[in-house]
């Protein structure tokens, strides 16, 4: 099975809904809304004139909001819409960043530069097989005392909603529809691995890198899960059996030599 094309595929598709959707509200973004959250922003800190390397960038929303703070961006996502769109905004909105169309895994192994920041950010790892090889991709591209910052969804969510938690040697293959609220009903399919948090915690500490923050919170800055509840000033909450469940979990990691 061909991971890879299957999953390039469905972004491809998706990424023509997405720029359509008021969930991603692309009208307000290019007249200078920033698409970032107050936990990446409060965890990344100021990227005043680093070099910045996103990972898994869609269509560039979050790299070009990273170039507006000064940052110099480059940005990497396996869909040829996402990167082709990402960069139509960059010309357009005249910032310093650039795009590159290839998986992480290839990336990795083409990849010569080093940069003093690398992100990525929500829902990105259920979309790799091998957390080893991404972790390697991330030591090999940060500067002696660069920094990794991980924004993710929890996987306590997708344990209730039936998925597995534990790594497993078959990933999830599904037909599903986009998380936007245009989808249409077009139906996709997606190739996915479940991944704990001690396999990212693992596997960024065995290519060297020294974690400095861990955190959990229990709420989401995007409306995509169903049963949120809108809480004011804190984004969307989801609760089990009384209790808010853990929805978002971010890493800071160094690379210290």
């Amino acid at each position: 099975m061909d991971y890879l094309a299957i999953n390039k595929h469905a972004w491809d598709q998706r990424t023509k809904i997405h720029l359509d959707s008021s969930f991603y509200n692309l009208q307000a973004f290019t007249a200078g809304k920033s698409s970032l959250n107050p936990i990446e922003l409060e965890q990344v800190g100021n990227v005043q004139g680093k070099s910045l390397l996103h990972l898994q960038c869609h269509f560039g929303q979050d790299s070009l909001s990273w170039s507006r703070l000064g940052a110099k961006v480059t940005g990497v996502d396996l869909s040829t819409e996402s990167i082709a769109t990402a960069q139509q905004l960059t010309n357009k909105l005249q910032l310093d960043a650039h795009f590159i169309n290839s998986d992480i895994y290839q990336f990795g192994q083409d990849n010569t530069k080093q940069y003093d920041i690398v992100f990525t950010s929500y829902g990105v790892l259920a979309w790799l097989p091998d957390l080893t090889r991404w972790a390697q991709t991330i030591a090999n591209a940060l500067t002696p005392g660069g920094e990794f910052h991980l924004v993710e969804f929890h996987p306590f969510n997708d344990v209730l909603s039936g998925y597995g938690y534990f790594e497993q040697l078959q990933p999830d293959v599904e037909d599903e529809v986009t998380y936007t609220e245009n989808h249409n009903n077009q139906i996709d399919t997606v190739v996915t691995w479940p991944h704990p948090i001690s396999e990212v915690i693992s596997a960024l500490i065995s290519t060297g890198l020294s974690i400095e923050e861990f955190n959990e919170y229990p709420f989401s800055p995007y409306n995509c899960i169903e049963g949120l509840e809108f809480v004011d000033e804190k984004g969307y909450q989801l609760r089990h059996q009384g209790h808010p469940i853990p929805l978002i979990y971010s890493i800071k990691a160094r690379k210290t030599a």
